[in-house]
């Protein structure tokens, strides 16, 4: 699950936004770590629902994806977050960590989407530690600097590029 949702959330709403993937990775991990302090939220384990925050962030990312549940049920992506609940709870899996992952994915969304076009201030904007941290060890794609043409002759002139493509013909 973490690689199919969260590869298409790298490749779609948060391509060449690889600080904004992280601050959310980070978001959702305290998150879930001060909701399972709550003594009736409590979880030992951590990785079921962030594994759910993805899932549910992905879900409300691309609503009207057909999904395919073990090949008998299709429904809209809008719904597997809940359609994989109800499945734990049939499997007799606990239903606390779910929950958990879903409240993190929706506050996570909340704040960052909903509150924002409601007209709301972005509460939850990457902090500049977080691009700075993305800038300096290189991770991911950058984004793309619209200041400058990617084709700028004065940047490949101090590139080492040794054939500019001159193309002459020989002979002829």
């Amino acid at each position: 699950m973490i690689v199919r949702y969260g590869v298409q959330l790298e490749k779609g709403p948060f391509e060449r936004r690889t600080a904004d993937f992280l601050w959310m990775m980070i978001f959702g991990s305290f998150a879930l770590l001060v909701l399972s302090a709550i003594p009736f939220l409590w979880s030992p384990f951590l990785a079921v629902p962030l594994v759910f925050m993805l899932l549910y962030i992905w879900s409300r990312e691309f609503p009207n994806a057909q999904i395919n549940i073990y090949g008998l049920v299709a429904l809209k992506a809008f719904y597997l977050p809940w359609a994989m609940l109800a499945l734990d709870v049939i499997f007799g899996s606990p239903l606390i960590p779910d929950l958990l992952g879903i409240i993190a994915g929706h506050l996570y969304y909340f704040l960052t989407v909903l509150h924002p076009l409601a007209g709301g201030k972005n509460i939850l904007k990457t902090p500049m530690w977080v691009r700075k941290l993305v800038g300096r060890w290189r991770i991911g794609m950058q984004p793309i600097n619209r200041a400058q043409p990617a084709n700028n002759p004065q940047q490949e002139s101090g590139s080492g590029v040794v054939f500019r493509g001159r193309s002459y013909r020989l002979g002829g």
